[in-house]
């Protein structure tokens, strides 16, 4: 088995330089965007392919596989075969809408998932430049301080983080029924943009509860680790397009009986 120890020093060390990178692009206003042909309310930034391009230069000598937003998969080139199920799962730019209009945040998502299980998850939020990293069982940190869920169990005194993907079905009512039905029974809600920056507010224990429909793996790979590693529990359940999920992450507490399979 690989040193997943080495393994998650590479994928911080380029965090680190991707973030660089992508402060270095905004400077020059390099923020150059079109929609998706295929995914109509989905939105590319020149950016996504530059910062993907970095990642994956510094993660393929690894020779282990690669799952990407923009490139999709690259097979691994490993002889190990205890390595054969290991994979970084990337998501350059996660809230790329956020990048481009300078709404909240977005993240710099660099994930280790031995088949369908996360090992770790690092993520650098963009502008602040803040590193988050962890994995059940390796904790959870932000700038190496460590992190954990919070202990409210009252789901109406509860913040939910959620979204609407690209690809989440609005014409189609019994989606919209099924949505407003959790709404309703939180405290608050907040829509951040990016699945990997709500992800983060259940691990620092700033929300309770998260949850997207028809979300890309990419998008909440690494924020999945670093939940599990604070001591929240997550749940993935099969979506309608290849690497979509039904995503579930809570505090561990708040939202079981929420989660319908």
């Amino acid at each position: 088995m690989r040193d997943i120890e080495a393994l998650l020093l590479l994928a911080k060390d380029t965090a680190k330089l991707s973030y660089r990178r992508l402060a270095k692009l905004q400077k020059k206003n390099t923020v150059q965007y079109k929609y998706s042909k295929q995914i109509s309310r989905e939105m590319k930034a020149t950016a996504d392919a530059i910062i993907e391009d970095e990642i994956i230069r510094h993660l393929i000598p690894t020779g282990l596989a690669i799952l990407s937003e923009e490139c999709g998969e690259i097979s691994s080139n490993s002889n190990s075969n205890s390595d054969s199920k290991l994979r970084f799962i990337v998501d350059p730019i996660d809230g790329t809408v956020n990048f481009i209009r300078g709404i909240c945040s977005s993240g710099i998502s660099i994930a280790l998932f031995d088949k369908d299980r996360p090992l770790f998850g690092v993520i650098i939020v963009y502008p602040s430049g803040d590193m988050a990293w962890g994995g059940k069982e390796i904790g959870a940190y932000i700038n190496d301080i460590s992190i954990q869920v919070s202990e409210i169990s009252d789901v109406s005194k509860s913040v939910l983080c959620t979204g609407i993907p690209s690809r989440f079905n609005l014409d189609n009512n019994h989606n919209i029924i099924n949505l407003n039905n959790l709404l309703i029974k939180f405290g608050k809600v907040r829509m951040l943009g990016s699945a990997s920056i709500s992800l983060l507010q259940v691990a620092k224990g700033s929300a309770e509860f998260y949850t997207e429909q028809d979300i890309m793996l990419w998008d909440v790979a690494a924020g999945l680790a670093i939940v599990e590693g604070a001591g929240g529990e997550i749940s993935m359940l099969p979506g309608n397009y290849k690497y979509s999920f039904n995503v579930f992450a809570s505090n561990g507490i708040v939202g079981h009986n929420l989660i319908s399979k």
